[in-house]
């Protein structure tokens, strides 16, 4: 029985190991995901080695399966707590909001805004890039002030120069 336990914790540990070096790959943090392989192949050969040792049972494979699946659960929730990465927001106005404008400004986004030609009238867009684990923030703010207003985001592969390029690199170097 003290087998199917360790089964299950060594897969609570392993997949969200797994899943977390797979972003890190796509973001190209190829020195965390190297490492986190490391781990990660060390538990899969110990834990497979606790499956397949002696009478190969089904439980100890069921278990193995549940525990799979729950890590990947759990890998997933870790992932979005820790919110590597940038975030591109797109916000589109009837109207221009400066009030909108003016409070993302001071709560440190920086925003480019647009004027374009909607069906029936002009739209107002305006663009952010953030830090991921703001994305909620920067929602909450604008449907705060402008509840009818469309916003998507997306997660830019790769960006250069610009404000918050800028401001990272200022941050840095105060941290020295």
């Amino acid at each position: 029985m003290s087998n199917i336990i360790l089964i299950l914790i060594l897969q609570l540990v392993y997949v969200p190991l797994l899943t977390l070096r797979t972003i890190f790959l796509v973001k190209n943090l190829t020195v965390f995901a190297a490492i986190f392989g490391i781990l990660e192949m060390l538990i899969y050969v110990f834990g497979l080695s606790l499956v397949f040792n002696g009478d190969q049972s089904l439980l100890a494979m069921i278990v193995y399966a549940v525990g799979f699946g729950l890590g990947m659960f759990l890998g997933t929730k870790i992932e979005n707590k820790l919110a590597i990465g940038y975030v591109y927001v797109t916000i589109n106005t009837q109207n221009k909001n400066q009030e909108l404008i003016d409070t993302l400004r001071t709560n440190g986004f920086a925003i480019t805004t647009y004027v374009g030609e909607g069906r029936d009238s002009d739209r107002y867009k305006y663009e952010i890039l953030a830090k991921r684990n703001r994305e909620k923030e920067v929602f909450a703010l604008v449907e705060h002030i402008e509840p009818k207003a469309f916003i998507i985001s997306y997660e830019p592969k790769s960006f250069k120069g610009g404000f918050l390029v800028d401001r990272m690199r200022k941050q840095a170097k105060l941290k020295r």
